[in-house]
């Protein structure tokens, strides 16, 4: 098994360890003995990987996406990991999205009008107008999800 398959095997058995079996094949509707088929490294079961719809149920529930950072390792992506994703209602309408844009944006401009006064932005307001910044995309990609299952 290459490499790459190997490491797959070992993540995805990491995230069934994090959730519990039992709850597992309660998520995923899947047995305990196919989803040990997933992580096994014996011959018969090398090319057997875990369905990404059941990664994405398990890593909702484990609280960490520790296959879908392992994939974005083995091609050198890297990830952020956003805690309060969990803390996001689950269906934003598009009014919600833009008040929130819209807030966020005041708040960027803000930043950046305190910032620029003394008409020097220094490291310290560099790091904060950035930190706003990507608050600010976190907003856009909240309101690009709900738009998609709006359309849906």
């Amino acid at each position: 098994m290459s490499g790459m398959g190997s490491y797959l095997k070992k993540h995805t058995e990491a995230l069934v360890k994090a959730v519990g079996i039992e709850t597992a094949c309660e998520i995923t509707g899947k047995s305990k003995a196919t989803l040990g088929r997933y992580y096994s490294m014996h011959d018969e079961h090398l090319d057997r990987f875990m369905p990404i719809d059941a990664v994405s149920q398990l890593e909702e529930v484990a609280g960490y996406p520790h296959v879908t950072s392992a994939l974005a390792e083995l091609q050198s992506i890297t990830l952020g990991f956003d805690e309060r994703r969990n803390d996001i209602k689950k269906n934003g309408s598009v009014n919600s999205d833009v008040i929130a844009l819209s807030q966020r944006f005041a708040m960027l401009m803000a930043e950046y009008q305190e910032s620029i006064m003394d008409g020097k932005i220094t490291v310290n307001e560099a790091k904060r107008l950035l930190r706003e910044t990507s608050m600010l995309q976190q907003v856009l990609v909240d309101m690009k999800i709900n738009l998609e299952q709006e359309s849906v």
